[in-house]
């Protein structure tokens, strides 16, 4: 079983506000939980708060119903990231994260994201 955001390079994710994604998930956190980062692709939305990964699938033709997925940073077995290459024409970076079930998600972010930030965090997060 894995998440893949990299369906095609169009729905690369995209850094958002915050407030954007509040609503959606707010009934999820638990106390002390917040969310740090966000991104969302044309519909799908990811959401890295101070204890998991949020992916939210916007499932349907209006939106209404969707699928949310939690992946604890206690779970984290590794993770990996990609930087892009010099010169590459439609440079990306991209997320794998691998947990202690073997489940693997995948993501795959707009250039100008800071992959490094996301590593840090994730990091921070999964090793204390």
């Amino acid at each position: 079983m894995s998440i893949n955001f990299n369906q095609d390079s169009v729905f690369n994710l995209k850094e958002i506000k915050l407030e954007s994604v509040r609503g959606d998930v707010d009934g999820l956190l638990i106390d002390g939980e917040e969310p740090v980062m966000a991104f969302h692709t044309v519909r799908d939305q990811l959401v890295f708060t101070n204890r998991r990964i949020i992916a939210i699938d916007v499932q349907g033709m209006t939106g209404t119903r969707k699928s949310f997925t939690s992946l604890p940073y206690s779970r984290i077995q590794y993770f990996t990231i990609q930087t892009p290459g010099f010169g590459e024409f439609m440079p990306d970076t991209e997320l794998f994260v691998m947990f202690n079930n073997r489940f693997t998600a995948r993501f795959e972010f707009k250039t100008r994201t800071d992959i490094g930030k996301i590593a840090r965090l994730i990091g921070d997060f999964a090793l204390r």
